[in-house]
């Protein structure tokens, strides 16, 4: 029954064992693979993209515990970090979350914005507690649309840090589409890493860990070429560009935990 159900989005045969044993243990394999037009006998990105970020969170949600946050008094330092977010929100339309996980919003003479006004007082109400394990729960639901909205973006940033002739490396892949296969291959490695770190046992996340920072340095010189420099020089403006784009999609996250709840 499970694999009739599933093989409408995967192949629950040789072809997702190959697949999966390509993607975790040969970095860039599956991307060289699919550029030269190699396909059939694997799963294709955009499928294994879906199928592994939806497993991951799934699993997050299920196995994963919402963090614990403790009811207590608020020291003075963060009474006045308070006050000071809400001086600095004064003014305009200004949505902030405090030490307190409340949320604090000046919405001015905008009345537009009354019905969230109303969602926000609602949050508030609830226990501390309460408040983290909504926002954890919420992050969890909507964290597969914000894989998906992250992926046209790093594929964008693989596109930037790649542009020049194409002389010296007529190989490396020009296309947005072909750094969108790429970034897919990248992303699914990371949930399958993801699901692994579920399991409770330190040696093997410290591996993990390790192996993961190799292995998407190893896929960049595998499929772009170039000296390791160039490699290492380029993989460190993506993941400052890129931390940037995942610290607004966490917060956006957070806001969208809160307001759609």
């Amino acid at each position: 029954m499970l694999r009739e159900a599933a093989g409408r989005y995967v192949a629950l045969d040789g072809r997702m064992w190959r697949t999966l044993i390509g993607l975790f243990f040969r970095p860039g394999f599956l991307s060289r693979e699919y550029f030269a037009g190699r396909r059939r006998r694997y799963i294709r990105p955009a499928r294994l993209f879906l199928v592994l970020s939806i497993a991951l969170f799934a699993l997050l949600r299920f196995a994963g515990e919402p963090p614990v946050v403790l009811d207590r008094e608020l020291t003075q330092a963060e009474r006045d970090e308070i006050a000071a977010d809400a001086a600095e929100a004064e003014g305009h339309a200004g949505l902030n979350i405090g030490p307190d996980l409340k949320l604090s919003m000046n919405i001015g003479a905008n009345a537009w914005l009354d019905p969230l006004q109303r969602r926000i007082d609602l949050f508030n109400r609830l226990s501390r507690q309460e408040r983290g394990e909504q926002i954890f729960a919420g992050m969890l639901r909507y964290g597969p649309y914000a894989a998906f909205a992250l992926l046209p973006l790093f594929a964008l940033l693989m596109k930037l840090v790649y542009v020049g002739r194409a002389r010296s490396y007529p190989l490396r892949p020009r296309r947005y589409a072909a750094h969108l296969v790429f970034g897919a291959y990248n992303h699914a490695f990371l949930f399958l890493v993801g699901l692994l770190l579920v399991l409770p046992i330190a040696p093997l996340r410290a591996a993990l860990i390790i192996w993961a920072i190799v292995y998407l340095l190893w896929s960049m010189k595998t499929v772009y070429g170039g000296r390791w420099s160039g490699v290492l020089a380029r993989a460190l403006v993506i993941v400052f560009a890129y931390s940037v784009f995942f610290a607004v999609v966490i917060g956006g996250l957070a806001v969208a935990a809160i307001m759609l709840r």
